[in-house]
């Protein structure tokens, strides 16, 4: 009979269904908060240390190994406008990463339980963390060790000047490959935490990730041994991290009633 069914525990998320007009105008608005967030990070850059200043320091990998009269060269004619510009742009959105990811857990958290929206700070944070290490990893280890490494392959009767445009967009590239690998601990907890894969899986699959990540550092990076290296081994550490990290992360976001169940279940 119906009615000796055992009640349904009541669900938190019960009755906070939201219309689709309603999800279109949230998407909106933290849309716009994004926007109004790196206009501000842009405005503070362009005032200090300005366009000229961001790409004087992103080109000091390369002029390290150039002769010390030697500069970057613009071959277009409107490189020297758009190129800083863009830099400003890119520098913008590294500034703004926290309040745009942010904005991300905004809109998702009405869908989250309250015992997952608590962690979900501390991700906000690993994750910036872990997106401005690996662009720092590129900018003080990588450029570096890549530049210095072409530079042995260059004959004497030729003169290493690059353009300023061809060299920014190579080095975004790096920034976005590097910074996007380096959540492989995110992507791992989360995967985990939601049950599309076990612990015992990931485990079994480190050999296979090896292989993935030299892949992906070869598709990546430039044809050097040493950024492929440079982004493949820091991603194969990560995912031992994410392991560890997911083993906890589930502990700390389990149901209030799943640990009733399993403390019910276990033999006294």
């Amino acid at each position: 009979m119906a009615d000796s069914d055992p009640p349904n525990k009541e669900d938190e998320l019960a009755g906070t269904e939201q219309p689709f007009v309603a999800h279109l105008m949230e998407l909106r608005d933290r849309l716009l908060y994004c926007i109004y967030g790196m206009a501000i990070a842009a405005a503070l850059l362009a005032f200090w240390p300005g366009p000229s200043g961001l790409i004087d320091f992103v080109a000091v990998p390369i002029r390290h190994h150039m002769p010390p009269d030697a500069k970057l060269i613009a071959v277009g004619v409107f490189s020297p406008f758009f190129v800083p510009l863009k830099v400003l742009m890119m520098a913008s959105v590294l500034l703004a990463l926290p309040w745009l990811m942010y904005q991300c857990w905004m809109f998702v958290a009405p869908g989250l339980y309250s015992h997952e929206k608590k962690f979900a700070l501390p991700l906000i944070i690993f994750g910036s963390f872990l997106a401005y290490a690996g662009i720092a990893f590129v900018q003080f280890f990588v450029l570096d060790k890549m530049f210095g490494f072409i530079q042995k392959f260059t004959p004497e009767s030729v003169a290493a000047t690059p353009d300023i445009s061809s060299y920014v967009e190579s080095i975004l590239s790096l920034y976005l490959a590097f910074g996007v690998a380096f959540q492989v601990p995110i992507v791992v907890m989360l995967l985990v935490r939601f049950e599309m894969v076990t612990i015992e899986k990931l485990r079994s699959f480190r050999g296979y990730f090896i292989v993935v990540a030299f892949v992906v550092a070869a598709v990546l990076t430039p044809p050097d041994v040493v950024s492929q290296l440079a982004l493949a081994v820091p991603m194969c550490l990560l995912y031992e991290v994410g392991i560890i990290g997911a083993q906890y992360f589930v502990r700390a976001t389990k149901r209030p009633d799943d640990e009733a169940e399993s403390a019910d279940s276990t033999p006294s």
